[in-house]
């Protein structure tokens, strides 16, 4: 088992005023070569933006794009004709293909929305422009990895990569394994509340560890903890 721990405070940062953004990968001003990519994960941004603004209207092709609000409403508009609000709970994901534009707004004009925006290389390029949302019940994750995105679809949203992500909420002291789902595949973990360990590495709020060479990975709760894995292959064709 290998492994690359990311503290939060060692992410690149902006601050436009309207948006503050961690870059946990390097993005548009921020450039570290050390942090370019993760295996096909080539975005990790947590952003929060302030009421009544937003991203406008701007191009995106061949990328996998997932956002997941954590506080507050997003407002998602796209040249595929769709327009849609993305709650607290729901988890998004957009397949850039061919190419498309979209904006997101905070759909809120006085509270501020927090979100992770998530972008993945695809599996196969050029693909028709597509989108699709889901809300998923915070329950099924207590104790538990829940599956929001994979390629197989089902239950989950479907990705143009052999990637997952998944979600788990764990009462403090509880343990839990996270068993990869394909071969070669790495996992990275991030962190969205309290403090856990993984991989026997000792993480806080917002720090992530990447494990990779290995089919099971441990972890265990220090405090009440929620906790994003994005599994993604770790070879780019």
């Amino acid at each position: 088992m290998n492994t690359v721990v990311h503290k939060s405070d060692s992410r690149g940062s902006a601050d436009h005023g309207w948006l503050r953004s961690r870059h946990t990968f390097s993005f548009a001003g921020y450039h570290n070569p050390d942090r370019v990519h993760f295996g096909a994960l080539r975005v990790l941004n947590d952003d929060t933006v302030s009421g009544g603004n937003g991203f406008g209207t701007h191009p995106h092709d061949n990328m996998e794009i997932i956002s997941i609000p954590l506080f507050g409403d997003l407002e998602h508009k796209d040249s595929t004709g769709t327009g849609e609000v993305i709650k607290t709970g729901d988890v998004q994901i957009m397949s850039a293909g061919s190419g498309l534009r979209h904006s997101e707004f905070n759909h809120s004009k006085e509270e501020e929305v927090q979100f992770l925006q998530i972008w993945v290389f695809p599996k196969e390029r050029d693909i028709t422009p597509r989108y699709e949302q889901k809300t998923f019940d915070p329950e099924d994750r207590m104790n538990k990895f829940q599956t929001v995105v994979s390629p197989e679809g089902a239950d989950a949203l479907w990705i143009n990569q052999d990637a997952y992500f998944s979600l788990a909420n764990l009462d403090a002291g509880m343990e839990l394994s996270y068993e990869v789902k394909k071969p070669g595949n790495g996992v990275y973990f991030f962190v969205l509340n309290g403090e856990i360990n993984i991989a026997d590495q000792s993480l806080d709020l917002r720090d992530a560890v990447g494990v990779t060479d290995t089919s099971e990975i441990h972890l265990k709760a220090r405090s009440y903890a929620e906790v994003l894995a994005i599994e993604v292959p770790m070879e780019l064709k």
